[in-house]
């Protein structure tokens, strides 16, 4: 994985470090890796950009990160403990945030339902649970009135600003995205990012975002080129 550098805070607040990490299928041949030998360091208050053909492992990556799949070799550690002590329900119930390119929201309840269910999946104690989730709507730029309407009669990107605030509902250290703008023309797509870089710069999480988007890499503060393994 080849990094580049864009802008540099200081101090560093590392909050994810992947060490020395390789991934392989459990049926492939010894030296068929999907992932060989990562290693990099995600900081709180950045923008991460992660780029590559396909078939270079992004979406492995993503699956190491949010610690659906476990390291063949190396391993993860957030915010000072490896991926392999922690509970990793726990882990992506409370401390990652995960949004997808297709919403992954459910189309028969409405906006502000999707984003109650996840704080009751979490167990939040919050006494006014639609008042909350209008106000983290209102935080991805959803007025009031869209908190009653059917997840259907959004449009695209009316749906990802939801998906995006119901990462949210539960305050995570870091947010992935797995190509959250994919599916969303360049204004919209340029709002989008907009969020992700307040939710970076201004409220201090870590995002990381898988992307084939020049825009995207363009908002990052850093952009990752992932290679296959054979290409290195």
């Amino acid at each position: 994985m080849m990094a580049n550098k864009k802008k540099e805070n200081s101090p560093k607040n590392i909050l994810l470090s992947i060490q020395n990490a390789s991934y392989r299928y459990s049926d492939a041949v010894a030296d068929d890796y999907a992932l060989k030998d990562i290693s990099f360091d995600f900081e709180s208050g950045k923008i991460y950009a992660i780029r590559g053909r396909s078939g270079s492992g992004k979406t492995t990556l993503l699956s190491l990160i949010s610690g659906l799949e476990k390291c063949s070799e190396g391993e993860i550690i957030f915010d000072g403990k490896s991926l392999k002590d922690m509970n990793l329900d726990k882990y992506r119930n409370s401390d990652i945030g995960i949004v997808f390119q297709s919403y992954n929201l459910l189309p028969f309840m409405t906006a502000a339902e999707n984003i109650i269910l996840s704080m009751d999946a979490n167990g939040l104690k919050i006494k006014n649970k639609k008042e909350k989730a209008i106000e983290l709507m209102e935080k991805v730029g959803l007025k009031d009135g869209f908190a009653d309407r059917k997840v259907l009669r959004l449009s695209g990107g009316e749906q990802q600003r939801v998906a995006i605030a119901r990462s949210l509902s539960y305050n995570p250290k870091m947010i992935i995205a797995d190509e959250p703008t994919g599916n969303l023309d360049k204004q919209t797509e340029s709002e989008i990012l907009d969020i992700f870089q307040k939710l970076a710069h201004e409220e201090n999480k870590c995002v990381i975002i898988v992307t084939h988007s020049q825009n995207v890499c363009d908002s990052a503060d850093v952009v990752f080129d992932l290679k296959k393994v054979k290409e290195k």
